[in-house]
């Protein structure tokens, strides 16, 4: 579509100056402004569809009793039958890795040795986890339950019946008429996804509001085997939710923080390769877990490239995809040992909110964009203090910056959504309004100075040194 923008523009272009050289009459001149004009105002007015607007978000805080030091989880893993000394030191060594802290959150459930996992754990776990984020954005936005028009509740390993989304709807005595919707089975992805559906509603529906609740269930979860490749994740996934409130409202453009500018959803689903990568299944014990293969990261960086060769043509300079373009023909016809040229996406994104796989998979994301530590700051710190929240992490990065006063207004936020499938989902949002950094703290609330820690503390401080 830029393409086309752009070589529609050169046309006209080139019209007016053929009509100049050939000295044509006025009637041609006044032809060619009015096809210029007209092509313009397609660009400033592109669609009849209202904006959608971001009012405002909420972060989960889980209770301090849920808290999960390292010592507290390796030597409950001493206390677990099914484990060997080998499979306590490769969980020992992903936590160390992984750069998380000492202050991240598992469920109740996941406290008790064995853990628990039955569906009275996992429902009483959707309540601590959605009741309180839903019941502060209500607060913060001053919405009662009956102004919602669309809910749209993701999760991706516990789909009870009813639904999510129904216990939600049992719970506020919502309208019989509400659009809601359950999103299963799409893992770190469902977050930016779930934007998307709700902004594909609003685009049918004027004055309508849409909240998304985002989480993931961990108490139904947990993997009670030794096989290394499903280990990962119960070293990794931790407690956490967000609640999102989007509308088309135009008046309340004025109260929102952000405006969505542009979704991307990509997928790689049709490639075995891709779709096996990471895949819930059985060991060879009957336990049930999500095995992560060895060529995850591969396809994972498949999957981003395919998107953000998308979402750049939306969005970057035309110089910018200029040398792109050379880069891949020098490549493809001239010299195969040359390097494919990254746009430099940070000449329209200010801030980025990255998947939070863990400090290795950061980094790499990070180092293919071209973006620097200040970049990743966001997603290394959500990691650190927060563990990976899957789907939900995004919000706490966003919290971050907020709480951090780095968000101005005109800045624009991209948001990486990645998950097994596999599949990815972009989202780009500009700020509408100045940022109150004192008032956006939200779960940062207790720790906000301890971030970003130092490389040498971060492993026994638990985020209670800062850098400054």
């Amino acid at each position: 579509m830029e393409l086309m923008k752009f070589v529609v523009l050169l046309v006209l272009s080139c019209t007016e100056m053929l009509f100049l050289f050939q000295e044509w009459g006025t009637l041609f001149h006044f032809i060619a402004l009015c096809c210029l004009l007209l092509f313009c105002s397609s660009q400033v007015y592109p669609s009849s569809h209202s904006p959608v607007y971001l009012v405002d978000f909420s972060c989960l805080k889980p209770p301090s009793f849920c808290r999960v030091p390292f010592s507290t989880y390796l030597e409950h893993a001493q206390m677990f039958d099914f484990l060997d000394h080998q499979s306590r030191a490769f969980m020992a060594k992903i936590l160390i890795q992984s750069g998380q802290g000492e202050r991240t959150y598992l469920p109740p459930a996941l406290h008790y040795i064995p853990p628990r996992s039955s569906h009275q754990d996992a429902t009483g776990e959707v309540h601590m986890a959605l009741f309180p984020i839903f019941d502060d954005l209500l607060s913060k936005t001053r919405l009662s339950p009956r102004d919602i028009d669309v809910l749209i509740v993701n999760c991706s390993g516990f789909c009870p019946a009813p639904s999510l989304s129904s216990i939600i709807i049992n719970k506020y005595r919502m309208r019989e008429d509400i659009k809601s919707f359950n999103v299963s089975g799409m893992g770190c992805s469902a977050s930016a996804l779930a934007i998307d559906m709700a902004q594909s509603v609003l685009k049918t529906h004027k004055n309508w509001n849409a909240v998304i609740l985002s989480t993931e269930i961990l108490s139904t979860g947990w993997y009670p085997g030794k096989e290394r490749p499903m280990i990962v994740l119960n070293c990794l996934f931790r407690m956490g939710g967000a609640a999102i409130l989007l509308t088309n409202r135009r008046e309340a453009k004025r109260a929102s923080k952000y405006k969505l500018l542009l979704s991307q959803r990509t997928q790689r689903a049709f490639d075995d390769k891709g779709y096996y990568s990471a895949i819930r299944e059985e060991d060879s014990r009957g336990h049930t877990g999500i095995t992560l293969r060895r060529d995850l990261l591969h396809v994972a960086g498949e999957t981003l490239r395919s998107n953000i060769s998308i979402l750049g043509a939306r969005i970057l300079p035309y110089t910018e995809q200029i040398w792109y373009a050379v880069s891949v023909f020098r490549k493809k016809f001239m010299d195969k040992a040359t390097e494919i040229y990254v746009p430099n996406f940070k000449t329209v994104i200010q801030h980025f909110c990255l998947p939070t796989s863990g400090k290795p998979v950061i980094g790499e994301i990070g180092k293919g964009l071209k973006l620097g530590e200040r970049d990743m700051e966001p997603a290394l710190m959500t990691m650190h203090r927060f563990g990976n929240q899957s789907s939900s992490s995004l919000w706490y990065e966003l919290a971050y910056m907020e709480a951090k006063g780095r968000v101005k207004k005109g800045d624009r936020v991209w948001q990486l959504g990645m998950g097994s499938g596999p599949k990815c989902s972009s989202l780009v949002w500009e700020c509408i309004r100045p940022m109150s950094s004192d008032a956006e703290i939200g779960p940062w609330a207790d720790s906000l100075e301890g971030h970003p820690i130092s490389a040498a503390n971060e492993r026994h401080t638990g985020g209670q040194n800062s850098t400054k």
